[in-house]
């Protein structure tokens, strides 16, 4: 059984009650004594549940009768969808930042209220976002470009200053060091025994940056050839037991620490990811319209797979259209008892 709000009246209303923006778009509520139809994150007063009917989108609900609600507008969340995903585009294919104003503007909305529509959507800002973009430009051209200075302008810097002010922070290591592959970078491992099989947990001192089964010393060198890779010891310990926390009780909340990089896209993956809340699941349609890109199916997919840290960021929540499983980096048979684990059917 398929555990969605499409599907499930129960889910559908709790959503309903927790005003879940994550829902909006997936359901509308119509109520039968005001002869409207609503999102769930509505901040009218809630009916009482007997009186509601949930529909997959507001033609259904407009077939049956119903009006759109004037104070949460449901009808306009596939507009803000569709505005996300613009913008998204043009992000991507400007060469220079675009101001949040003219951003904005070419999307058709107000900047305020669109700073807040992309973030919902995305998880970032859109310089948040922006800025993702020109740093995975610059750690692609530092891997090929002659000098770090060439890189730099490569990637759209206007200047090394700006870079230092802002892309080294995101890559996490120096740009020399980065074109070294990371040289200078020293990450702590261990392997941990947990009831799905021995676990790799690796981290440098900002968080973790490798969570994988059936993986050893050897699989984390080849990720990191030029990292100094020490055994973790006493300084890993603790943090290697709230990974494995995670994987025997997932209801109790770790709020681990990450380091992490990938795309910008990538990224806003991850962080989907990590808003599903415990014992529910997303198709990667869905996931790929949370970050305001519902045609990038087939990437978002990809960018579950390219996950560094599994059960950190949980892409075993995630499955295909239809209800079926969908792939999973360390066997399906783990896919199955996370979520089992988790309260999923």
């Amino acid at each position: 059984m398929t555990q969605t709000f499409l599907l499930d009246p129960a889910m559908a209303w709790a959503a309903f009650e927790a005003r879940d923006r994550h829902s909006d778009g997936r359901f509308v509520g119509a109520v039968r004594t005001t002869g409207i139809y609503c999102k769930p994150s509505c901040p009218a007063r809630h009916p009482k549940r007997e009186h509601v009917t949930f529909y997959r989108d507001p033609a259904e609900a407009r077939a049956a009768g119903y009006r759109a609600c004037l104070r949460c507008k449901p009808d306009e969340v596939g507009r803000d969808r569709i505005a996300v995903a613009r913008a998204v585009a043009l992000l991507e294919a400007a060469e220079d930042m675009l101001a949040l104003d003219a951003l904005a503007a070419q999307v058709g909305y107000a900047p305020h209220h669109f700073h807040r529509l992309f973030k919902r959507a995305t998880g970032v800002t859109p310089a948040a976002y922006a800025r993702g973009l020109r740093a995975r430009r610059a750690a692609l051209a530092l891997t090929g470009e002659a000098s770090v200075t060439e890189a730099i302008y490569e990637a759209g810097y206007s200047a090394p200053s700006r870079f230092y002010e802002d892309g080294a922070k995101r890559l996490g290591m120096s740009p020399s060091a980065w074109k070294r592959g990371g040289a200078g970078v020293t990450i702590r491992w261990t392997i941990a025994d947990t009831s799905l099989g021995a676990m790799l947990v690796a981290a440098t001192d900002k968080g973790l940056c490798r969570v994988s089964f059936d993986e050893d010393e050897t699989a984390l060198r080849a990720r990191f050839p030029e990292a100094e890779i020490l055994p973790g010891g006493a300084a890993l310990a603790a943090l290697a037991a709230q990974v494995v926390a995670s994987v025997e009780s997932p209801e109790r909340d770790q709020d681990l620490p990450l380091d992490v990089q990938g795309t910008a896209f990538q990224e806003a993956i991850w962080q989907a990811l990590r808003a599903i809340p415990l014992g529910e699941t997303r198709s990667y349609a869905e996931l790929a319209a949370m970050i305001g890109n519902p045609s990038a199916v087939r990437a978002a997919g990809t960018a579950c797979g390219a996950n560094p840290v599994s059960i950190v960021v949980p892409c075993h929540r995630v499955q295909r259209g239809d209800g079926t499983l969908g792939g999973y980096a360390y066997g399906i048979d783990r896919k199955v008892v996370l979520r089992k684990r988790e309260g999923v059917v």
